[in-house]
């Protein structure tokens, strides 16, 4: 499954243009690989979200082309969940 596609139908990204973006950018990783939007995804994979400020990394756990908002976090498991600390200049 496409990685657009992936971020979407788990949730993890509203929109798929908008998790198309953020792949394109370079601020999703595959198993520490910077991946595109249509890099294939499969069960198993960590992917590593980077949100401005936070840093998501998730473990892919099944594919499924659509899914219901309360089995949406089936889809994958957190590993973790953390901020980058703020620079003082």
């Amino acid at each position: 499954m496409r990685l657009d596609k992936f971020l979407k139908v788990s949730r993890l990204i509203k929109r798929r243009t908008v998790a198309k973006e953020l792949a394109d950018k370079g601020r999703v990783e595959i198993n520490g690989q910077p991946s595109k939007a249509s890099s294939l995804v499969k069960s198993g994979d960590v992917l590593t979200l980077h949100f401005g400020q936070k840093l998501v990394k998730v473990r892919v756990q099944s594919l499924k082309e659509t899914a219901k908002k309360e089995e949406a976090d089936s889809l994958y498991e957190l590993i973790s969940e953390s901020f980058a600390e703020k620079k003082n200049n």
